[in-house]
């Protein structure tokens, strides 16, 4: 069978040809064919299909040198935002919608993420390791909104599918190196080549800083290689990532440090080192000219270990026993811990799907099957807290908890997309998904678990090419998220778990559904001008949020019904030497159902007779912490030759409510003030293949604070320790947002 320049069969891009018929309908025949966009609309790497027939505001955006993905898809997209809870560059809370993908054990997950169709979701507690994609091997991230059922779990309020780059479309030689402000140094190299059945692709990142707080350097070295071959009928790709990070994230800072030092720090060390190995298999094979078959098979091992220096949360209660005791000198309550934990995560998993295109449809059925296990400890050691508020251990290491966590799901999966006429187009989907979680106590039986879920999610949609410039989109699917081990190991309100993670002998989790409506209208007058205006809700049915009971601690528990709506607006085009875009989103993220949930430091504390002493009464339409209602995202390019190019970019959000300020009645600092971020970047390709290039963040330096939370402080203004609990107060913590920065680097080529 011919292929075309991109491997696939002519006939193919013949039969897509036909179903561009609604721009010739409205068209005149000497009106030239706009630029078909197609995007993935599976897991597993194939086709895709053309964006104007996807019942969704679907975006692509190609990854910058210098930038994490989270960065990124915060500068670019509308409807992202960023909470830098630990002031780290790739341990950032990405939140999309108001649904987040964090490498914080804690927060709640609700956005599914793919490397080339593996889901990179950790199995432990569904986190995302930003540090461990290959940051320089992408080639674009696609970004699909709603509760898309056929990427399967934790898809509740979008999914990321990130694509890498192979040998034959990316040739050539790159190598790269910049370096500026916080001590920041990176060296980049990728090579690509091809013969006639072969191509291959390598890349390696280096990414060290000391980082713009105190005690805050990060390490994170990437290795990325893939292994393409091509026949007349088939292609496959082999590929394997290896990641060595080593990352420091300080975290929040009470108002008290904060207003004296920005730069410094609550307690420390809080270290997170993790090690990535992933060998990934991909097949395509063309059994006609209508039906083509892929599969994937991956093997991925993550080790994490985490060090954390915090406040001894059992501290006041040995405090009033050391009193009561007759206040012995020398016997004193250790006021610092040091809390260890090592995590090894292994995961398998394979898929098989069947792709069949006929004269009106486009039919995609797939089955999948995904393992992991996990091996957790954590212990802790009790210490002093020194004056720089580190931790100086001076008690034994005792092991607190060791877990064993397995998770099996079994996926079938179907979706066809059934063109009505030149201009509509239907689309149905449906995916069951099997889960299930097993919990081994290594240290007795308390945690002992064997949980099973299960759930068939259906998606509809139509797509109406209105005339060739304007097009609406509607649209209504479900998606589910089955608690992780984690979760599942610490649930109880009696008992507060320790992040990272202590477990204790807890209730059953139910799973958590969402139920997406999305509609829409979206064009484009050439390049000149494209636009997209949409509206969205999302309700999640049982929702399992992380309720903090101190800076440190917390459990995770059902909360009724919880609800991201809003509205979506994007422009952008370009006119001679200039290309500009605009994005806004209005979201109102609530709260659906009441409960009293555990706030001990708002002080609005036990004021509701229905709920304890240290909780606080949540209703109906009260906001959801750490999500802004107004977010506004603008660039301008100036292309004043070839080799030149300069830009400025803005983000602004509004205000946000800090954690624990669930009910917004806090008598005191409970919110996030607004901000606005100015920054401006450059390139200049001095001379074939040589490429200067550099950036300046937040241009004025502004001083603002991206996340915060409400917590007991037990020191001073000045840092030192209080003794006596009955001295520590309620604050405000905020994480500061990092100050003007600037990177200059040097990009060489040999293509």
């Amino acid at each position: 069978m011919p292929l075309d320049r991109s491997g696939y069969p002519l006939a193919v891009p013949a039969a897509v040809a036909l179903l561009l018929a609604p721009a010739a309908v409205f068209a005149r025949s000497d009106t030239p064919l706009p630029t078909v966009e197609v995007v993935e609309s599976t897991p597993l790497p194939g086709i895709g299909i053309e964006r104007e027939r996807v019942p969704a505001n679907v975006e692509r955006i190609q990854p910058a040198s210098g930038e994490s993905v989270a960065t990124k898809m915060n500068r670019t997209l509308g409807s992202a935002t960023v909470n830098e809870v630990q002031n780290n560059p790739f341990q950032a809370d990405l939140n999309f919608r108001g649904f987040t993908a964090s490498p914080l054990l804690g927060t709640p997950q609700g956005l599914s993420v793919f490397v080339d169709g593996i889901r990179i979701n950790e199995g432990f507690g569904d986190v995302v390791n930003w540090d461990l994609v290959p940051q320089p091997a992408l080639e674009s991230i696609t970004v699909l909104p709603g509760s898309n059922p056929v990427f399967g779990l934790n898809t509740l309020g979008g999914a990321v599918s990130m694509r890498t780059k192979d040998g034959r479309n990316n040739p050539g030689t790159d190598l790269e190196i910049s370096g500026g402000s916080f001590g920041r140094w990176t060296v980049g190299l990728a090579h690509g080549g091809s013969s006639e059945n072969l191509d291959w692709f390598f890349a390696a990142d280096s990414f060290e800083e000391e980082g713009w707080r105190d005690h805050s350097p990060t390490d994170v070295k990437q290795l990325f290689s893939k292994l393409g071959w091509r026949g007349e009928h088939s292609d496959a790709y082999l590929s394997i990532t290896y990641a060595d990070t080593d990352l420091t994230g300080n975290g929040l800072l009470p108002d008290s440090f904060y207003r004296h030092d920005r730069e410094s720090i609550f307690t420390y060390p809080d270290n997170t080192r993790n090690r990535l190995m992933q060998i990934g298999l991909t097949g395509n094979h063309w059994l006609d000219d209508t039906n083509q078959l892929t599969g994937r098979i991956y093997w991925r091992n993550v080790h994490t270990r985490t060090l954390n220096g915090d406040g001894n949360d059992e501290y006041p209660d040995e405090y009033e026993q050391w009193v009561l005791n007759g206040s012995i000198p020398g016997d004193e309550p250790a006021g610092g811990v040091l809390n260890r934990t090592g995590t090894d995560q292994y995961a398998l998993g394979l898929a098989l799907q069947w792709t069949h295109y006929a004269d009106q449809h486009q039919l995609t059925a797939g089955v999948s099957h995904d393992r992991t296990r996990a091996s957790f400890f954590q212990s802790e050691q009790g210490g002093e807290l020194t004056e720089a508020r580190g931790v100086d251990p001076d008690e034994d290491v005792e092991l607190a908890n060791s877990l064993y966590g397995r998770t099996r799901t079994s996926s079938v999966y179907v979706t066809d997309t059934y063109s009505l006429n030149d201009a509509v187009a239907l689309t149905g989907s449906a995916r069951y998904n099997r889960t299930r979680v097993i919990n081994k106590d290594r240290l007795g039986d308390d945690l002992n678990g064997d949980f099973t879920y299960h759930r068939l999610n259906p998606a509809v949609g139509v797509t109406w090419q209105i005339n060739p410039g304007i097009g609406f989109y509607a649209s209504y699917n479900e998606g589910n998220r089955a608690p992780t081990p984690i979760e599942l190991g610490c649930a109880d309100p009696t008992n507060p778990c320790t992040l990272p993670n202590a477990l204790a002998a807890d209730p059953h989790l139910d799973q958590v559904v969402a139920k997406t409506f999305e509609f829409g209208l979206r064009g484009h007058q050439g390049k000149a001008l494209n636009w997209n205006a949409t509206v969205f809700s999302t309700t999640n049915h049982d929702d399992i949020l992380f309720v903090g009971t101190s800076t440190s601690a917390g459990y995770f528990t059902n909360f009724g019904k919880t609800r991201r709506q809003g509205v979506e607006l994007g422009l952008s085009g370009s006119h001679g030497v200039f290309d500009w875009s605009a994005n806004y989103t209005w979201l109102r993220a609530t709260y659906e159902s009441s409960a009293c949930l555990m706030a001990e430091s708002n002080s609005s504390a036990g004021a509701d007779p229905r709920c304890g002493a240290d909780e606080i009464r949540v209703s109906s339409g009260d906001r959801l912490p750490a999500l802004p209602r107004h977010s506004l995202k603008l660039a301008l390019n100036w292309h004043p030759s070839n080799t030149l190019r300069i830009g400025t970019n803005m983000q602004a959000f509004s205000d946000q409510l800090v954690r624990g300020n669930e009910n917004d009645k806090h008598d005191g600092r409970g919110k996030i003030d607004g901000y606005a971020v100015f920054n401006v970047d450059a390139d200049w390709q001095f001379a074939k293949g040589w490429t200067v290039f550099g950036r300046i963040d937040n241009v004025f330096d502004s001083e603002y604070e991206s996340a915060g939370a409400l917590a007991e402080n037990p020191f001073d203004a000045r840092g030192s320790f209080l003794t006596n609990p009955d001295d520590w107060k309620d604050e405000r913590f905020v994480s500061p947002g990092a100050p003007r920065a600037a990177w200059i680097g040097l990009r060489i080529a040999w293509h």
